[in-house]
């Protein structure tokens, strides 16, 4: 019986003809497993039917749109994670889930290679094999692209002469990744950074400054899960989809900007994360209305070191793990509403309510019933200061 390999198959250029190179190079069966994250686009049994029809022994679908939603894209806005500051980790995020029915299928179907569609230029290739290396440190990895050199003109060529049933041609070249959670795009004219991005590059998101009514939406949360849309009880992933076409109807999530990869160079990358962003922005807002502000300042550290280790492929880790349980911790008070205004490209905040909220009207009011005693502030700001009253004053002598 011939090996089998295990591929990544999301029914794009790469990992389409991986099929019939693997099955050629290593006379190998390929089993080829697509994970439904909720990207849209394609009916995922016409990618199923396609990697059949490019060669593949079995053709699996794993249906994870609801998992994608509640196990990685929720933990990821408990951690409001931005890398950069910016990017909500759109492909960041998928890879370990991939990864986990990557080893599910080879379980079942007895592979003993897995392989995906990676060049040796990005970071997925860490993300799938330093998550393979935690939950299968038995299986090898082989990434034709990177490992056979394969460049993206080569596999195009090498698609059309074997009449290979994708869309991906030298007219269209941008590389797209896309789930629930947003939306990816790079190559093609988009390498040149000096190049601004053209309309037909976004998919998930219409125009911001074409003329529209705003959209207000009241999004509801307990301990920082996004749980309602005005007033209606939802699924984090239903949450997430809807907030995907109402704030995308807006252009809110349009992101372009020059990424520190892993590898170390740099990428040209434009993301559409309408949903993402508004429900970042959103938890956001009740943080700072509900969680204590030392506690706040250290989480906002704690956020960053998250976002830094899922980009760079670390989910399966101690140290995610350890931030993950201070991250829930610090949502036990993270319960309430935020109104916003969805228009012109952006996620405007209007409106924030909370039973638990620290926020004190009396304390915070400079009108009449304003309980603040103003009388202690003079020696909290004379004793807040003396640190560095007591530094010039050595400085001044030594002058």
């Amino acid at each position: 019986m011939p090996d089998r390999v295990v591929l990544a198959y999301s029914g794009g250029l790469d990992t389409s003809v991986a099929i019939p190179y693997l099955a050629e190079k290593m006379d190998a069966e390929v089993i080829a497993v697509a994970v439904d994250l909720g990207q849209g686009g394609e009916n995922m049994e016409t990618i199923q039917k396609r990697a059949i029809d490019c060669g593949a022994a079995e053709s699996v679908v794993v249906d994870a749109k609801e998992e994608f939603a509640a196990d990685f894209c929720v933990p990821a806005l408990l951690a409001n994670a931005l890398y950069m500051d910016r990017y909500p980790l759109v492909s960041s995020l998928s890879r370990p889930l991939i990864v986990k029915h990557l080893v599910t299928a080879a379980r079942q179907f007895g592979g003993t290679v897995v392989s995906h569609g990676c060049t040796g230029k990005g970071n997925d290739q860490v993300r799938f094999e330093a998550g393979l290396a935690a939950l299968a440190p038995d299986l090898q990895v082989i990434a034709p692209a990177r490992d056979f050199a394969w460049t993206r003109d080569k596999a195009i060529e090498y698609a059309e002469a074997k009449g290979l049933p994708i869309e991906t041609s030298k007219k269209n070249p941008f590389s797209i990744d896309q789930n629930l959670w947003g939306r990816a795009v790079e190559t093609g004219f988009l390498e040149d950074i000096w190049n601004g991005p053209t309309e037909e590059v976004y998919s998930y998101t219409s125009d911001p400054a074409r003329p529209r009514d705003p959209d207000e939406v009241v999004i509801s949360f307990a301990r920082g899960v996004p749980v309602a849309l005005d007033g209606r009880p939802l699924t984090p992933y239903a949450v997430i989809d809807e907030l995907n076409r109402r704030a995308g109807a807006h252009g809110v999530g349009r992101i372009d900007m020059v990424e520190d990869r892993l590898v170390g160079i740099k990428s040209r990358e434009v993301y559409e994360a309408p949903g993402a962003i508004a429900l970042i922005t959103a938890h956001m807002e009740l943080e700072s209305v509900t969680v204590e502000r030392d506690l706040a300042r250290f989480k906002r550290g704690v956020d960053q070191r998250w976002s830094e280790l899922v980009y760079d492929g670390l989910w399966f880790s101690p140290l995610k793990d350890a931030l993950d349980a201070l991250i829930a911790d610090a949502q036990k008070h993270v319960n309430g509403e935020i109104r916003m205004t969805l228009h012109g490209g952006r996620a405007t905040v209007t409106g924030r309510r909370s039973d638990d909220s620290l926020y004190d009207f009396s304390l915070a009011t400079y009108d009449t019933g304003d309980t603040f005693d103003q009388s202690l502030a003079k020696g909290f700001v004379q004793l807040f200061s003396l640190p560095a009253k007591i530094a010039a004053a050595r400085d001044t002598r030594k002058d």
